[in-house]
């Protein structure tokens, strides 16, 4: 009886905690991958540093899967994995990358934290009820978000600063759509070895685009902090929060796990405190304490529906 009721708890835990557990891993790590790309593009062309880590990234997905003898996609999967790269690859991942170009790390992640809202919207539209404490938790989270950066509402003054904010809009968007796409088409194909092909196949776009407009700089001229920065960005964005992202969003509700998109701006706004030397100011202290007052309202919302 004891150990029915042990494996029943351990199995339970797995359930729940695994999933909870990957949120985390992604609300932290994806959150420092903005200060990494705000590094790497410091000294190359942005589409030529998000190119260069999709095909790393996608390289090491695919050769493990042909080692474990993974069988390839077949037939329409391969429209899915063609899609998936267009939205989270070449728009979502390659946008924002060249967004942080022209506007601060933070900033960048907190425009990142715009997604929930269009999939709230994406949903509506699409005829589906979503709950309306949890619509207002997300409403109040972003706000909270916006009140961080609301010193920099003057920078809206300078061109490259709203072309930066422009693209990583759009990159927002297509990551909505790439995420609701993902939820649904991901489980027709191995979601991991999809995800490398996707690497891959957004890579050679991105690449062929950097090529064709000459933008790209020679890779022996590309210097070792921007090296460092592709492979944290390799390794720790591309592999191994993209797996955990993946597993949770097939097993967490939209609701909850979009709660990374909040966590992420908190996250490059104390690291590039840290790292940078950015000031942490009352606007982010207050912007805070609203938005883990949204995230609240969230989960609170979700339990409640569970009950």
């Amino acid at each position: 009886m004891k150990a029915k009721l042990k494996n029943a708890v351990l199995a339970k835990i797995s359930i729940i905690g695994l999933p909870i557990l990957a949120l985390c891993w992604v609300s932290f790590f994806w959150g420092t991958t903005w200060l990494a790309s705000k590094e790497g593009v410091k000294n190359m062309p942005a589409l030529q540093l998000a190119g260069i880590r999709q095909f790393l990234g996608g390289f090491l997905y695919v050769v493990f899967f042909l080692y474990k003898k993974t069988p390839w996609p077949k037939g329409k999967q391969w429209k899915t994995i063609f899609i998936l790269s267009i939205l989270n690859f070449v728009m979502s991942n390659g946008l924002s990358t060249w967004g942080v170009k022209y506007i601060s790390s933070g900033l960048g992640a907190i425009i990142g934290a715009i997604f929930p809202l269009w999939i709230v919207l994406i949903t509506v539209f699409r005829g589906e009820k979503i709950a309306r404490l949890s619509i207002l938790g997300l409403i109040i989270s972003f706000g909270g978000v916006c009140v961080i950066f609301y010193d920099h509402l003057i920078d809206f003054l300078k061109p490259d600063f709203r072309f930066g904010i422009l693209i990583s809009l759009i990159a927002t968007v297509s990551w909505a759509f790439g995420t609701i796409y993902t939820r649904k088409k991901a489980a027709s194909f191995n979601p991991y070895f999809s995800l490398g092909l996707q690497m891959l196949i957004s890579s050679c776009i991105t690449l062929a685009v950097v090529g064709v407009t000459g933008t790209g700089v020679n890779i022996s001229q590309i210097p070792a902090n921007s090296w460092w920065a592709i492979g944290y960005l390799v390794v720790i964005g591309s592999v191994l929060t993209f797996i955990a992202f993946i597993y949770m969003i097939q097993r967490l509700p939209a609701e909850i796990n979009s709660i990374y998109a909040y966590i992420n701006p908190i996250v490059a706004i104390l690291l590039g405190a840290i790292i940078f030397g950015e000031p942490l100011t009352m606007a982010i202290a207050f912007g805070g304490g609203v938005t883990l007052c949204g995230l609240y309202l969230v989960n609170y919302s979700f339990r409640k529906s569970k009950t």
